[in-house]
């Protein structure tokens, strides 16, 4: 740029007809330094055009790979079955069992005759008290009486024989001392003495038993009770034993204390023990409660009612509870596991049993069986099959299967 403006300045002095000698003829232009041939751009331009090109590829696939990712995971997602966990929550260590029970005499005796023939009397009808030994009723038979006739009849001949073979035998003996008998006699009548002792032996037992006998004519009351039931007449024909029709004469019950038969559950079967206090009301008193103690138990479950039976004995002195009644029988138990608390709405009812479906740590489903408690409506106790720390699933659809994965949507207490 400087250069132009000597050129003007030299042609100014020149045309004002200077006298200074003429400058020389400026230099050519000369390019740039940095200047590239054009040979030189093309080769630039085959070197940096790849490399874009590469860029730009490959910034395409990360992009690609992490929208795929994202598609995948968005899908993965979308396929998850959303659901919402619940925590059980720890139950009461005491409960309180209320089981239904039948109402039973302490003893409970049917009476029969002994004997066969006809009912001369009865003294006692249904509803009295009657003593161990008070008699109830006296049946007419012949047939035993005479037998009994016979038998001592029997038993007075028998003794005459004794009698005789007796003083027989005495005399034989003395007259084997004078050699006046042979010892074969003496033998015969030692022997005969001891057959007709054994006569009179067997002839008393006959009239014993027959005498027995005909003491069962008289029909007494076992122990000490109530008369529940009369099955019988006067001049009804009366069967010994007890079968055939008109063998039961009376039904008796002892009812100063009655047992209490229940069915335990098996769950509930472990803290049942003997001592155990329980209270017992029934429908025809209303408003009273009668207490027992658990007087045993059968120490063993029922293989179709999965219950243990178990007797209360409660004290009627009064008798005012009678055989027969319904009761609903009260436990305050103290259980040895503490159970967990779960909404009702976690239990899944299906062939396997009652189940509940939980979360593990992979957030995939796991249903596992457990064993249910009490039902109190909005909760249910679980007995075993979980733990506290389990995110079980609420409300769940019964299309869950194991290792199903699941989404987990919030947390709840088991309670609520």
């Amino acid at each position: 740029m400087t250069q132009p403006s000597d050129t003007s300045a030299a042609t100014e002095q020149t045309s004002s007809g200077s006298e200074q000698p003429q400058a020389p003829p400026p230099a050519a232009p000369q390019p740039p330094p940095h200047a590239s041939s054009p040979k030189g751009r093309r080769l630039l331009w085959f070197l940096v055009i790849p490399v874009v090109l590469a860029c730009s590829a490959l910034v395409t696939a990360r992009a690609r790979r992490a929208s795929n990712q994202s598609v995948a995971e968005t899908t993965k997602t979308l396929a998850m079955q959303n659901v919402t966990v619940v925590h059980a929550t720890l139950g009461s260590p005491v409960t309180d069992l209320t089981v239904p029970g039948t109402v039973q005499a302490f003893s409970e005796s049917p009476v029969y005759a002994r004997i066969g023939g006809y009912l001369r009397a009865w003294n006692a009808d249904i509803g009295a008290r009657v003593r161990k030994g008070q008699l109830l009723a006296v049946i007419d038979a012949p047939e035993i009486d005479q037998e009994l006739s016979r038998a001592r009849a029997m038993l007075n001949q028998a003794q005459a024989n004794l009698q005789l073979a007796s003083v027989t035998a005495a005399r034989y003996r003395d007259l084997i001392k004078s050699n006046s008998v042979s010892q074969q006699e003496v033998d015969n009548n030692n022997q005969n003495l001891n057959a007709q002792t054994a006569n009179v032996q067997a002839a008393s037992a006959e009239v014993r038993r027959l005498e027995q006998m005909q003491g069962f004519e008289k029909v007494y009351a076992p122990f000490d009770g109530v008369i529940t039931a009369r099955k019988t007449e006067v001049g009804d024909l009366i069967n010994a034993g007890n079968s055939g029709v008109g063998a039961e004469l009376f039904r008796i019950s002892n009812i100063a204390t009655m047992r209490v038969y229940v069915n335990v559950p098996e769950v509930y079967s472990g803290p049942m023990a003997t001592g155990v206090k329980a209270t017992m009301e029934v429908a025809s008193l209303a408003g009273r409660q009668f207490t027992g103690p658990v007087a045993r138990t059968s120490h063993a479950i029922g293989m179709t009612s999965r219950t243990m039976l178990t007797e209360v004995d409660v004290p009627n002195p009064k008798g005012e509870l009678s055989p027969g009644a319904y009761a609903q029988v009260h436990f305050h138990l103290l259980l040895k596991t503490v159970p967990l608390v779960l909404p009702g709405n976690t239990i899944l009812f299906q062939g396997q049993g009652p189940q509940v479906s939980v979360v593990n740590s992979q957030n995939r489903v796991e249903l596992r069986k457990v064993t249910l408690g009490r039902d109190f409506g909005n909760t249910i106790e679980i007995l075993s099959g979980i733990t506290q720390p389990d995110a079980v699933i609420a409300n769940p659809p019964d299309y869950l299967v194991d290792g199903m994965p699941v989404a987990v949507q919030a947390a709840q207490s088991g309670g609520k």
